[in-house]
C-alpha cells in the first residue's frame, strides 16, 4: 500500500514539475533546395524521386540531406497514388564542433488529389511515413533505432496571376504533420508547414517555386520549439516519355 501511495506522490510531482517547465523557441533562418522529378512511362505508371539539402543559420550548416524514391499510379488524371522508399542524413553537432550524421529509413504511402476551377489549381495530399530513425549518444554513436508513423496533410493552391502561362503565379501551401509511436509522448503534433511564394514555368516540364516557408516543429522533450524561417528553392522535372500524350502530366510536389 506504502508503494503504490509513494508511485502515485511522485506520479503527481512529475507532472507538477512537467507543467511548470517554460516554453523554450528557437528561431532559425534556413535555406531549403530540392530537384523534383516526376517521370511517366505510360499513362497509368511512372516513378518520382527527388533530392533536398536543408541548411541552418541560412547557409552555413548542414541540417539534412533527403532522397526519396517511389513508383506512381495515375488512378485518373486527378488522382495519383505513390508508394516508395526515401533516407534522410540530419546533422547532428558534438562538442567540439564536430557534425555527425543521424541516419533515418522510411517506406511511405501518398494519395494526391489535383483539380482546377477555372485557372486556379488546388492539390490535397496525404502521407503516411513509416519511419526508422537513429537516436545518438552524446559522443554520436548509435544508441538505438525509434520507430513512428506520421501522417501529413498538404493542401496547397496556386494561382495565375498573368494570362501567359510562362509568368510567375502566386503558390500557397500548408501541411501538418502527426506522428505516433511508443517515444512519441508530449509531441503528436510534430510540425506544421505555411508556404507562400511564386510558381514559375521555365518550360513543358521544367518549372521552380521559391518563397518563405515558416516550419513550426515540437521537440520530443514537449516544451522546446524550433522556428525556422526559410527560404525555399525547389526544382520540379516532369519529363513524359509516352508515344500518346493526349492526357495531361504534371509535377508530383516532394518535401521531406
Amino acid at each position: 500500500m506504502m508503494k503504490t501511495s509513494l508511485c502515485i506522490l511522485l506520479f503527481f510531482i512529475s507532472l507538477a514539475a512537467y507543467g511548470q517547465t517554460e516554453k523554450v523557441i528557437y528561431d532559425n533562418p534556413q535555406f531549403w533546395w530540392s530537384v523534383n522529378t516526376t517521370a511517366r512511362m505510360t499513362d497509368r505508371w511512372g516513378a518520382i524521386a527527388d533530392f533536398h539539402i536543408r541548411r541552418d543559420n541560412f547557409m552555413s550548416s548542414s541540417n539534412f540531406y533527403f532522397a526519396r524514391i517511389g513508383a506512381a499510379y495515375w488512378a485518373t488524371d486527378k488522382l495519383t497514388l505513390v508508394g516508395g522508399f526515401a533516407h534522410l542524413w540530419l546533422a547532428r553537432d558534438l562538442e567540439g564542433a564536430e557534425t555527425v550524421y543521424q541516419n533515418e529509413n522510411r517506406v511511405y504511402q501518398q494519395a494526391q488529389w489535383r483539380t482546377k476551377e477555372g485557372r486556379v489549381t488546388f492539390v490535397s495530399r496525404v502521407r503516411n511515413e513509416q519511419r526508422w530513425h537513429e537516436v545518438l549518444n552524446p559522443n554520436g554513436t548509435v544508441n538505438r533505432v525509434r520507430f513512428s508513423n506520421r501522417v501529413r496533410f498538404l493542401f496547397s493552391v496556386n494561382i495565375p496571376v498573368f494570362e501567359n502561362p510562362y509568368l510567375p503565379s502566386i503558390s500557397v501551401a500548408d501541411e501538418m504533420l502527426i506522428h505516433f509511436g511508443k517515444e512519441i509522448v508530449y509531441n503528436s503534433l510534430d510540425q506544421n508547414r505555411t508556404f507562400l511564394g511564386i510558381k514559375q514555368r521555365l518550360t513543358d516540364n521544367l518549372s521552380f517555386d521559391l518563397g518563405y516557408m515558416l516550419v513550426y516543429q515540437q521537440r520530443y522533450s514537449g516544451f522546446e520549439y524550433d522556428m525556422n524561417h526559410t527560404l525555399r528553392f525547389f526544382f520540379y522535372f516532369s519529363p513524359d516519355f509516352r508515344k500518346n500524350k493526349d492526357r495531361i502530366h504534371y509535377s508530383i510536389p516532394g518535401d521531406e
